[in-house]
């Protein structure tokens, strides 16, 4: 459950993605929202999948932010020894 509000208020921004979680019905979690389709047992996976289908999130952010690591080069280079 933590997943999914993380990848939420990543995409949507912590405010917006709990308003947009009440109040946006989907279709394809039975005219439900993403809030009363996880209270509902719905798996948060398939939640956050049709939260990306109703938006058009794009497949390149449904995994969240891609969060890299500013690794100094002798630490990468030392890797292999």
């Amino acid at each position: 459950m933590s997943q999914f509000w993380s990848l939420m208020e990543g995409e949507f921004g912590a405010g917006y993605a709990h308003t947009l979680a009440r109040h946006q019905v989907l279709g394809s979690l039975g005219g439900r929202n993403a809030v009363d389709a996880l209270e509902a047992g719905v798996p948060a996976r398939e939640v956050w999948q049709a939260v990306c289908d109703a938006m058009d999130v794009p497949e390149s952010r449904r995994l969240g932010e891609d969060v890299t690591m500013d690794v100094p080069r002798r630490v990468v280079d030392s890797i292999g020894d």
